[in-house]
């Protein structure tokens, strides 16, 4: 099955709105800009928009036929995700980021366009019979804004049988969707490591109890508790990303602090973990006659694609693609989603769609050098289109 020819037509306004986006990206909960952007395109199409969910959520509502909720009808929710990540951008092209120190290096201007493109078409075409909700979200890359929206009654305000979310792929080849029931992505969790030693003169280090010495000797020991401490089949990564300490190269500190995250699949294997972790950098530090504290923040929980939901944006991705274009079997990736509260309280799936090309779609998700392939914004509009025409068809 092609794609929808009115899709096809819009696919360069696609285009430039998804590096308009771009070139302003925003930070979590700061999404202004965006939010403005996205309501006033739904509203020019006619659908209900109702703002200051988790601040700068909103989401753009669509109602048809008889089966609209309210009318005894079914209703789903689709969701993008809008904000970007303090981090520079190595790109040269036009719409690079005007932000300094932010950039849209996960594709979340993309996920907004291709909800967009979805809802453009569905206004114009009605070829279906229920509410769609379009939802789209502040703060996934930190904050966790899809929590927020949950507690602020998302599903109670806008009801919804089902809840589908999608993200892009620069691993998998451009067209193709992977769709794959049960856990799609991991806890993330963060911690924070204060090693408090004796600062002295750099000169005399006998004299100090040296952090530095001691940080460096914790990260060697943490590596091991996935080499040597983990089953090796029950997936852990455990990252050590920042190490602070000292303002001068002739003065051993007082204190260093480390930073990082922890990726696990199953709840015991990550309260197995933190106590590992905790025994292990307290010993080290001691050893060396230092203290240490672990500070051990749970975050954003497993994302568990529903069986029925998975099968059913399966369906749609078959018809769009064929079969051959969608992947059902794949393991989860250590990468985290906090689309996982909304599947927490309605049945969802997490939805992958391909970007690579060779030549766009390589650098990977969270560099300085990525951007988003404008060629997969029609196939994300319509899968999403699909998906609405399928649950919720007419007659």
């Amino acid at each position: 099955m092609p794609l929808p020819n009115r899709i096809a037509a819009f696919a360069d306004e696609l285009a430039a709105w998804r590096r308009d986006l771009h070139a302003h990206p925003e930070l979590a909960f700061a999404e202004h800009r965006t939010s403005d952007f996205v309501a006033a395109k739904l509203e020019s199409w006619g659908l209900e928009v109702t703002r200051g969910i988790a601040g700068t959520g909103l989401v753009g509502t669509l109602r048809q036929g008889s089966g609209a909720r309210g009318k005894g009808g079914r209703a789903i929710g689709l969701r993008a995700d809008m904000d970007a990540l303090p981090m520079p951008e190595a790109n040269g092209f036009a719409h690079r980021s005007q932000n300094p120190g932010v950039m849209h290096a996960c594709g979340h201007d993309g996920h907004t366009t291709m909800l967009l493109g979805a809802a453009r078409y569905l206004a114009e075409t009605r070829n279906f019979d229920g509410t769609v909700h379009f939802i789209f979200q502040p703060a996934e890359e930190a904050g966790g804004g899809a929590e927020v929206m949950v507690r602020e009654g998302l599903f109670e305000r806008f009801p919804c049988d089902m809840v589908f979310a999608a993200h892009n792929d620069p691993n998998t080849p451009a067209g193709h969707l992977t769709v794959v029931p049960g856990v799609a992505c991991a806890n993330a969790d963060d911690i924070w490591i204060e090693i408090t030693g004796r600062g002295g003169h750099a000169a005399r280090p006998q004299g100090a109890i040296d952090p530095v010495l001691v940080g460096a000797h914790v990260v060697l020991a943490l590596q091991s508790v996935v080499a040597r401490r983990s089953d090796p089949l029950d997936s852990v990564v455990l990252s050590l990303c920042q190490f602070h300490a000292g303002t001068v190269g002739n003065v051993i500190p007082d204190t260093a602090l480390l930073n990082g995250t922890v990726r696990t699949f199953s709840q015991d294997t990550r309260a197995a973990t933190e106590q590992v972790m905790r025994d292990m950098v307290e010993a080290t530090a001691r050893a060396h006659g230092a203290r240490a504290v672990l500070r051990y923040e749970r975050g954003y929980p497993t994302v568990v694609n529903d069986g029925e939901a998975t099968a059913r944006a399966a369906s749609a991705a078959t018809r769009l693609m064929g079969e051959a274009a969608v992947i059902r079997e794949r393991p989860p990736t250590m990468g985290a989603e906090d689309f996982a509260y909304m599947a927490q309280k309605v049945p969802g799936c997490f939805v992958r769609i391909g970007m690579a090309d060779g030549e766009r779609g390589a650098a990977p998700l969270h560099t300085v050098g990525y951007d988003f392939n404008d060629d997969i914004l029609p196939v994300g509009a319509s899968f999403w289109a699909a998906l609405v025409e399928q649950e919720l068809p007419r007659g």
